[in-house]
């Protein structure tokens, strides 16, 4: 039973970093929005369940490195809030990660919606 109960803490735990994330952390809401973006254009487009599978990893991806990126700069604000040159560096390479998901998935995403997009035209 207490394992059940340490698991459903968990699952609590889960919501309350999403809810921080999107409450508090404007760049989420913006990779959110633009996620939306992307359903809208799945179900408008009707993409195949493969894309869909694909679209829903990267869009999991980009909030997941999101989420760690967000989590590396409060944990160096903790400790080291003043500005200090290493920090900054540290804090530069979280935002890069974010980087090299964003650029890839969107790629992968242009693959995904070139075809129906040409068929507009």
């Amino acid at each position: 039973m207490n394992f059940i109960k340490s698991r459903l803490k968990s699952v609590q735990y889960v919501f309350q970093g999403i809810y921080y994330l999107v409450k508090n952390e404007p760049p989420v809401i913006v990779h959110i929005l633009t996620s939306l973006m992307w359903v809208v254009l799945g179900c408008y487009f009707g993409i195949t369940t493969n894309e869909w599978i694909v679209q829903l990893l990267c869009i999991a991806l980009v909030l997941s490195v999101e989420g760690i990126n967000t989590a590396v700069e409060k944990l160096c604000d903790f400790v080291h809030p003043e500005h200090h040159k290493t920090i900054g560096i540290i804090k530069d390479i979280a935002a890069g990660s974010v980087g090299f998901a964003v650029i890839p998935v969107s790629v992968v995403l242009g693959i995904i919606y070139y075809p129906y997009v040409l068929k507009l035209f």
